[in-house]
Order: structure tokens, then C-alpha cells, then sequence
């Protein structure tokens, strides 16, 4: 690999690899809980709620890194107070660019995991807190098991979204090599730069991989689980 990218390409991709995993995990707590709510619960607001979670992706992705510069730059919201009692810098840094794509992936990875939670059949639910099993532990042993093909599905799309994040990231921490330039800034980089075109060759080929591999290793670990899930019904 190291003979195949110059070293600023593969920097980018490490960098690229290494905030889109920082933001799949970050997220995956919150999306999950976002997804019960959305499914289990109903409320005033509720539609609201929906909505906003949504709004990334409808909004211009640029919108999405202004707002994240008002919020978390070093006279933003939080991001001042981040700075002053932290000591903690958030625009212009990896974790600002972890932090963009984890905003813009978080709606495939709610959609997922609720569409997953939706098809989980209650009346297993009911069952198990009829025989006296807590709320946790119906939702740890029953619920889920049931939507982990959901959960998995929703990692990888947010993975693969925040893999290809561009707008959000350039806007909220700028195009700093070895910091904040992942492989989608590195690609917008050779555009404006003459004689690049082989290597931007190779970032492109290099992105349709990692993509295509993500979503293949999905879909296979989400039909595995499915068939675990299936033998486990009939076992029983």
C-alpha cells in the first residue's frame, strides 16, 4: 500500500479511515437511543424530533459546517467554553472533522437501526416482562439481539457517509494537511492542482474499494445475522 500512494495520499486515507471510525463509534450510543425513542415512544414534539434528526440530510451539507463553526469554534457556544476550561480546540482539528461526520452520518445510521426496531415483534417483549424480566434486561437479551442485523447495516452506512464527507468538513475545520484533509479534501485538492490527475486516479479507485467493501461486509454480516436469528427461532 505504501508503494502503490505517495505518503500524502496515504495520510489522507488514514486520516479518512480514522474519522470515519471515530464517528461510527461515537455516534452508534445516540443513534440507538434516538431510534427507540423514535420507534417506541410517541410524544408532543415527536414529528419535530424526527425531523431534526433528519435534517442533515436535506440540508446543503455547508449549512451543516457553519452551524458546527457557531457551535464548536473557539468563540462558538461550546466551543469557547471547550477552549477556556478544556483547554480543548475543536474547529480546525481531526476531531472536528470526526464530529462533521458523524452529524452527517447520523441519520442513515437511526433510519436503519429504527426500521430494524420497528420489525422486532413486541409481544416477545411482553412475554419476557410477564415472566418478570426488567425493561434492561428485555432490552438486552430480546430486543437487541433481534435488531442487531439493523444495527450493523446502519455502522457501516454511517461509516461509509462519513467516508465520503466533504461539504460539512471543509466548512467546520478548513483543508489542513495531516490534520483535517481526508480523502474526499485530498480528491478537491488535486482539482485545483496541475499534473495531479494520477494521483487523484488512485484516490477515486482507492474510495470506490473502501465503499464497495463496506457495503458488501453489510450486507453479508447482515444476512449472517439474519440466518442466526432464523435458526434460533426454529431451534426453538
Amino acid at each position: 500500500m505504501t508503494d502503490f500512494l505517495s505518503p500524502q495520499e496515504w495520510a489522507a486515507l488514514s486520516l479518512s479511515l480514522k474519522v470515519s471510525l471515530w464517528a461510527t463509534v461515537a455516534s452508534l450510543p445516540f443513534a440507538l437511543l434516538a431510534a427507540w425513542v423514535l420507534a417506541r415512544t410517541r410524544f408532543v414534539g415527536h414529528g419535530l424530533l424526527n425531523s431534526i434528526i433528519h435534517l442533515p440530510l436535506v440540508l446543503p451539507p455547508v449549512v451543516v459546517g457553519y452551524g458546527l463553526l457557531v457551535v464548536f469554534g473557539r468563540n462558538g457556544v461550546v466551543g469557547s467554553w471547550l477552549y477556556e476550561v478544556l483547554g480543548v480546540t475543536i474547529a480546525f482539528t481531526w476531531k472536528g472533522a470526526a464530529i462533521a461526520a458523524a452529524v452527517m452520518a447520523f441519520p442513515l445510521m437511526v433510519r436503519a437501526m429504527r426500521l430494524s426496531l420497528e420489525s422486532v415483534d413486541q409481544n416477545l417483549e411482553a412475554t419476557a416482562k410477564t415472566l418478570g424480566a426488567s425493561p434492561l434486561r428485555v432490552f438486552r437479551t430480546i430486543t437487541l439481539p433481534l435488531m442487531l442485523p439493523g444495527i450493523v447495516t446502519g455502522c457501516v452506512l454511517a461509516f461509509a457517509r462519513a467516508l465520503g464527507e466533504f461539504g460539512a468538513t471543509i466548512t467546520f475545520v478548513s483543508n489542513i494537511p495531516g490534520e483535517t484533509r481526508t480523502l474526499p479534501l485530498a480528491l478537491y485538492t488535486l482539482t485545483q492542482s496541475p499534473g495531479g490527475e494520477s494521483s487523484m486516479l488512485r484516490l477515486a479507485a482507492l474510495a470506490v474499494v473502501v465503499a464497495l467493501i463496506a457495503l458488501m461486509a453489510s450486507e453479508l454480516l447482515a444476512r449472517r445475522l439474519q440466518n442466526q436469528i432464523k435458526g434460533a427461532d426454529a431451534h426453538d
